[in-house]
């Protein structure tokens, strides 16, 4: 499957012959290369990689280093220290492990990378986790960072494992990719209260009608900050006492695909003002509400919010 321009396979094999850029030693921290795959790398690779990495450590758990690859076919070894010299891994260690792994093939600016699977030799992690856990770093990785890779391999020792993997890996990202970021969207809207009444905001897009102001939250945004900014970009105003209201999820309250829109109310200060894409801006009492056309569920939501006052 591909995500953006990267390509993403799992496969069953030896990862000390395959013929890629880089490929991950899953190591501990103090570099020293003795069984599991470190043991197969420094067989066929020779004993030079151990060094250069011994030197190079020891590093803390979770990070990656470089090193070249001796006799193997790859151009880098990047041993990505998944336990210490107890042994011992976990889900943090693995996943800080695998996106230092990256992050080291970013730096590197290699094409292409294959992965062992981190902490289930000697650290006895379950191959499912670890198999979701890289998973979710390769999707964060490539959906936040212009990694440069062009091809992502999870290689597996047996059938066994990379059955495995094809589920934690590949049907995972399916998963996210292709259901998830299908929607349903997050959304947020604000009930401002200014002046007598709230302030509402006449759509220049579709669908038309008035609308609380409000958008959708952007990646890497809390609900509370996305708010805040929806908010003064459509009607120039600050969000004072913020407190969430509700939270709406009805398929078709949106006519242009499924939201889950969480609304909160807040006093609006400043100058109330249109702007983004709001055509106008209105400050409206609540008994004039019914009078006016709104887009979505906003009308709804409004009486929810005058019920609510009432009964407070």
């Amino acid at each position: 499957m591909k995500i953006k321009d990267t390509e993403i396979k799992v496969i069953c094999g030896d990862i000390t012959e395959l013929k890629v850029d880089a490929i991950v030693n899953a190591a501990n921290n103090k570099l020293v290369m003795g069984g599991g795959v470190a043991g197969a790398i420094k067989r066929k690779g020779g004993k030079s990689i151990e060094d250069e990495a011994v030197k190079a450590g020891p590093i803390k758990i979770g990070e990656a280093v470089a090193t070249g690859a001796g006799n193997l076919p790859a151009k880098y070894v990047i041993h990505a220290a998944t336990m210490g010299m107890d042994f011992q891994t976990d889900e943090i260690k693995i996943r800080d492990s695998a996106a230092s792994a990256l992050r080291v093939a970013r730096e590197l600016k290699v094409k292409s990378i294959a992965f062992p699977a981190l902490g289930c030799g000697t650290g006895g992690f379950p191959l499912l986790a670890s198999a979701k856990v890289m998973a979710q770093e390769v999707f964060r990785q490539l959906k936040e960072e212009e990694v440069g890779l062009k091809e992502i391999i999870f290689c597996l020792y047996d059938k066994e494992a990379q059955e495995v993997f094809q589920k934690g890996v590949i049907g995972y990202l399916e998963y996210i990719t292709q259901k998830l970021q299908n929607g349903p969207f997050t959304t947020v809207d604000a009930i401002i209260e200014i002046s007598g009444g709230i302030v509402i905001i006449e759509r220049s897009n579709p669908p038309f009608g008035y609308a609380l102001p409000g958008g959708f939250v952007d990646y890497g945004e809390s609900l509370e900050e996305a708010v805040k900014r929806e908010a003064k970009e459509e009607t120039n105003l600050d969000l004072v006492g913020l407190e969430q209201f509700h939270t709406y999820s009805a398929p078709q309250r949106d006519p242009r695909f499924h939201t889950i829109g969480t609304v909160f109310i807040a006093q609006g200060k400043g100058n109330p003002k249109a702007g983004d894409d709001a055509k106008a801006l209105k400050i409206v009492e609540l008994k004039d509400i019914e009078k006016l056309d709104f887009a979505f569920d906003h009308k709804e939501i409004i009486r929810d919010y005058i019920k609510a006052a009432v009964s407070r």
